[in-house]
């Protein structure tokens, strides 16, 4: 049986804007190391072939060092290492595909159309394409058809299933079903997909490896598979070294501070959290940046939200013969006819600070 993995869209030389220049710096280095990991990986697992589907980089122009870091990573796999160019990434001019020195067992598909490679010490033969711009409007698998000869056929491809918009190799079912391939590893989509089959062949998104905001949230990686006898086999394999996740806690009639750590999982210091407090509150809110400044070193970063509601007992007062009365009978007025969420949202925060500087509170 072959040993394979399946791997896409690590987006190396991210430049992870929304932390602070220090951590931003420290995460490109991160995902640098990502392809050393995964060598140690693949060669403590006997792995016979690495197939990565695109956006290796997240520009055509990465710097130079990332190519190079990349290259010799890459090149410590005793295994065979394929990868097909994405939009990010796509093969031309300039391009780390072109300029850097890829070490023997790595194959790049440089052509936009299917080219194939035979490795009969294995008896496989690979099949792919690359984007040659940063749009593929047409798809690379149109037309292909591999042949029925007993081998192994494995395609290679960044690129999407009948998209909407048909501008990233938009690839269609009954290609997929007639090409004959017995294994179809994709890239592209940076949320896994489970494996489908279309016809004889089965195809997937392994997702990108590492999340880069809250956009690519939870368990990030690859998969390991193993093919022969026309059957693939497929294991999703976590591998980020960080995680983002949101946390979305009720806080009504509780501590703020108490109801999120009680909803927190264990082992959070490498990971990036948003925290997002609900339910209703007092006149002071959550105090969501004291929270914040407390809870931070229990994260890698973190950022909490205060999406509570007020307490419907505060507005009450409004009929009180004093200050706070006519301050809260003016701000419900406001209120009331706001247009939407978001205009109540900002009379809600003048509310708590109005309220607080009426208190004698500290505004934070």
């Amino acid at each position: 049986m072959l040993k394979f993995i399946h791997a896409a869209d690590f987006h190396l030389d991210t430049a992870f804007a929304a932390l602070p220049p220090g951590q931003a710096a420290e995460r490109r280095r991160e995902s640098r190391e990502l392809a050393f990991r995964l060598a140690d990986y693949v060669n403590s697992r006997g792995i016979q072939l690495v197939l990565l589907a695109g956006d290796l980089f997240d520009s055509a122009a990465p710097y130079r060092e990332t190519g190079e870091t990349l290259a010799e990573a890459l090149g410590r796999m005793k295994a065979q290492v394929f990868a097909a160019p994405g939009n990010h990434d796509w093969y031309g001019p300039g391009s780390p595909w072109l300029t850097v020195d890829w070490p023997e067992n790595i194959h790049i598909f440089r052509e936009n159309a299917i080219t194939s490679v035979d490795l009969p010490e294995l008896g496989v033969t690979v099949h792919g394409g690359a984007f040659t711009g940063p749009e593929q409007g047409s798809s690379l698998l149109s037309g292909f058809s591999a042949p029925e000869d007993g081998r192994i056929h494995l395609g290679l491809l960044h690129g999407e299933i009948e998209p909407a918009e048909r501008r990233y190799n938009p690839l269609e079912r009954g290609e997929i079903a007639a090409s004959g391939l017995t294994y179809l590893a994709l890239g592209h989509i940076h949320k896994r997909g489970e494996p489908t089959r279309y016809g004889q062949t089965l195809c997937a998104w392994p997702g990108c490896v590492e999340g880069r905001g809250f956009d690519e949230q939870g368990e990030k990686g690859f998969y390991e598979g193993t093919a022969g006898g026309g059957t693939v086999s497929l294991t999703f394999v976590p591998f980020a070294g960080r995680r983002y996740e949101t946390l979305e806690v009720d806080v009504t009639d509780r501590s703020p501070r108490a109801a999120v750590e009680a909803a927190l999982p264990k082992d959070t210091e490498k990971d990036l959290y948003r925290i997002l407090l609900t339910g209703e509150t007092g006149e002071r809110g959550a105090e969501s940046k004291a929270l914040e400044t407390a809870l931070a070193g229990r994260f890698y970063a973190l950022e909490v939200q205060d999406r509570t509601r007020m307490a419907a007992d505060i507005w009450a007062r409004a009929g009180e013969d004093s200050l706070r009365g006519l301050f809260l009978r003016e701000l419900r007025a406001k209120w009331d006819a706001a247009a939407d969420e978001a205009e109540r949202e900002t009379i809600t925060q003048a509310v708590r600070f109005g309220l607080s500087a009426l208190d004698h509170r500290d505004l934070g």
